[in-house]
């Protein structure tokens, strides 16, 4: 069955557009609480947020709905979805429940689920959940009715979980670190786990006021970070997302290190250590480079799809335990279920340490490809495969490359957009290609 509401990372749009209103966000916890309550009576779900001004009135549509089915809530409040994750295993719940856009701006927000066991909630419990919604709304019998509570140690709990994932002999004192937190979720737990492991932090992006997330700033707009660090003097820089998802990272430089770089060096840290597990698995987006580096050094390396759930899948199926996309989602298996961008960045300050290299150094071993991305706005799905004038393009762009080079089409998940991605050794030609295919997408889809 198809799912309509759900897709690749739970359901996400704009405020007050359907379906991310307040009603339908009560029947979708409704709905959500009817599923998980078929695993006995008064099952627990906990809720966390991030810091858009929205996760307010979500939050509370989501317990009223929740409630309402019979099932026990507890909000954790402004928490990183990977904390939501750990926590759900951690305290047994049936669920946990995610209020954020990620790296989107404030004025977008979405609902994302976690099962028991801390991972994504598999294809037939969210097509249940659908499935729920079509239903007329109900509520229990009074006295099953659902309790709600606050957790109010959450924040604490999980930054001694994430300085957990590196030995605690490790210490950085005298390490300086700039950490943007986008003025997201992470803007209370990032700086403390950094700083209790011995750096000196300079915290940028957190000061959340439920506008500003993510704006201009935070993972997916690293400049402010490269600035903050030549003009801090700091050692590195780590740049999280809105919900702290994703990593990326600055050199002392002030040069970016995306998510394929970081993957890199993690798996060059964990081979060394005889801690690398499987093949890394990265996507479709996933540079060339980081393929061949990974090749060199004897590491299989598989390409999933794009979506971190689509990288866990294929991490499960083939016993990896770690795996990322180029956008900074790093999946450290053996440490959390999800991505997680602290406990990503920890994994490379332990490299450094155990190294005593620096981040320019530990990038050396890896020539990334010139790609060149490009957006073309839809206006309804399409099937790229089935329109052959593109199709012809892409193999004459691909033919011309000779075998130097990729070209990946594919539609988002997200946002009613097909992007476009070629990578080669040329960055001209390759912009170019780009800008080639993307005006015959245009032309033939009247966009």
């Amino acid at each position: 069955m198809k799912k309509t509401y759900f897709g690749t990372d739970g359901i996400r749009g704009k405020v007050g557009e359907y379906p991310i209103t307040p009603d339908f966000v009560l029947k979708l916890g409704w709905a959500a609480g009817r599923v998980f309550a078929r695993g006995g009576q008064h099952q627990t779900v906990l809720i966390g947020k991030d810091t858009r001004i929205s996760g307010y009135m979500f939050e509370s549509a989501l317990e009223a709905g929740l409630s309402a089915a019979g099932v026990n809530t507890q909000l954790l409040g402004p928490m990183p979805t990977p904390a939501v994750a750990y926590l759900t295993r951690t305290f047994r719940a049936q669920a946990g429940i995610v209020i954020s856009a990620s790296h989107n701006p404030y004025y977008d927000n979405g609902i994302k689920f976690f099962g028991p066991d801390g991972m994504k909630l598999p294809d037939e419990i969210e097509l249940q959940i659908e499935a729920e919604i079509s239903q007329p709304m109900t509520t229990v019998d009074s006295g099953c009715i659902g309790k709600a509570s606050r957790m109010t140690d959450a924040a604490g709990r999980y930054i001694e979980f994430c300085k957990s994932t590196i030995p605690a002999r490790l210490d950085f004192t005298g390490t300086k670190i700039v950490v943007d937190c986008a003025h997201g979720s992470t803007y209370h737990i990032a700086p403390h786990v950094f700083t209790e492991i011995g750096a000196s932090v300079v915290a940028i992006g957190a000061q959340p006021n439920g506008l500003n997330i993510n704006d201009r700033i935070g993972a997916t707009q690293p400049a402010r970070l490269s600035q903050a660090v030549v003009t801090e003097r700091a050692d590195f820089g780590i740049a999280l997302d809105g919900d702290g998802d994703r990593l990326i990272m600055v050199d002392h430089t002030g040069e970016v290190l995306d998510g394929d770089e970081i993957l890199y060096i993690i798996a060059m840290a964990r081979l060394g250590q005889g801690l690398l597990h499987g093949p890394v698995v990265g996507t479709q987006m996933s540079n060339l480079g980081l393929e061949q580096a990974l090749e060199k050094m004897g590491v299989n390396f598989k390409r999933a799809a794009v979506g971190d759930r689509y990288v866990m899948e294929m991490m499960l199926r083939h016993e990896s335990n770690l795996g990322g996309e180029s956008s900074g989602h790093i999946i450290c298996r053996d440490r959390i279920t999800t991505g997680d961008g602290i406990i990503s960045a920890l994994q490379v300050m332990e490299a450094m340490h155990s190294t005593k290299k620096t981040l320019l150094d530990l990038k050396q071993g890896m020539t990334k490809y010139p790609q060149c991305l490009v957006n073309v706005r839809i206006s309804q799905k399409v099937d790229l495969d089935a329109i052959e004038p593109v199709q012809r393009v892409k193999a004459e762009i691909e033919q011309a490359m000779r075998g130097c080079g990729r070209v990946l089409l594919r539609p988002s998940g997200t946002e009613p957009l097909v992007r476009i991605m070629v990578e080669g050794e040329d960055i001209e030609k390759v912009r170019g290609f780009a800008d080639y295919l993307a005006n015959t997408l245009s032309e033939i889809l009247g966009a």
